[in-house]
């Protein structure tokens, strides 16, 4: 295992495409004019440069690719996010190019009352290539898991309403994604195949992109919070699922933001955090 680690690691050169960022704006439903060559890409829209390029003979049965570097099988057929990390060290100029390094951090095998897990950490930097250092680090931990035995049939009691001073509801359908997915070259099979989703993972739905979930919950501190972002922490604790409403909450503490993301219950699904600048 140590051997594949070591021999994970990819360095390759990207450009943060102008026609690539208006993608993410159209899907975004934002004004596609505003973000041109020259600007500065918005934090949160790198996602696109992380995209792997691994052939579809070599994917894993469920269809995810690996973002930058595949990840093993491991005779674990099931893949979940569990959660990430970003820093924001420096900005990207739109059209620019910069140097993406990815390489695995570590894989952890468990055996549990459920069954074997495995924890892959995968790392990512992005350093313009006129920089010293990377404009962003993050880091994705992703948990491997065997086949389901999962009910896709579960119905719960809403919980108490949320009271929140900053929130905002989403409900993310098929199209987002599917644009989504297409921009990150994730292929997946709970985000895009509702047949696979339900019938051999045991889900009720489509299963909303984790990094789709960051990505609106950074939108959210951009344009209705006006945040600066200089770091992200996001963990995923429940799936979000198509076409079901969720809130995003922001409650603003000393030193930091504190964001939650509830599901259709009014679960948490997702708990994150950013330090204010």
């Amino acid at each position: 295992m140590q051997d594949y680690i070591l021999a994970s690691k990819t360095q390759t050169n990207e450009q943060c495409s102008p026609t690539m960022v208006r993608r993410v704006a159209a899907m975004l439903d934002l004004d596609t004019r505003s973000f041109s060559e020259g600007g500065i890409l918005p934090k949160g829209w790198h996602f696109f440069m992380l995209a792997g390029e691994t052939p579809k003979s070599e994917l894993r049965q469920d269809g995810f690719p690996g973002l930058g570097v595949p990840i093993p099988d491991l005779g674990l057929p099931r893949l979940l996010l569990g959660g990430r990390t970003a820093a924001y060290n420096g900005d990207i100029v739109i059209g620019s190019v910069v140097e993406k390094t990815s390489f695995i951090k570590s894989i952890v095998e468990k055996t549990t009352n459920s069954g074997p897990m495995a924890i892959v950490t995968i790392q990512h930097e992005l350093r313009p290539v006129t920089a010293s250092i990377p404009a962003i680090i993050e880091t994705q931990t992703y948990i491997l898991l065997s086949a389901s035995t999962a009910s896709k049939n579960s119905e719960k009691i809403l919980s108490q309403p949320i009271e929140s001073k900053h929130q905002k509801q989403i409900t993310p359908d098929e199209t987002i994604l599917f644009q989504y997915s297409a921009l990150g070259f994730n292929s997946h099979k709970i985000h895009l195949d509702r047949g696979y989703a339900q019938n051999i993972e045991g889900l009720p739905d489509l299963v909303v992109n984790g990094g789709l979930t960051t990505l609106l919950l950074t939108e959210f501190m951009r344009t209705n919070l006006a945040l600066k972002l200089t770091d992200i922490k996001v963990k995923h604790i429940a799936p979000l699922y198509c076409n079901r409403p969720m809130i995003l909450t922001a409650e603003q503490k000393e030193t930091s933001w504190e964001l939650k993301v509830y599901n259709d219950n009014n679960e948490i699904a997702v708990e994150a955090e950013t330090n204010i600048k």
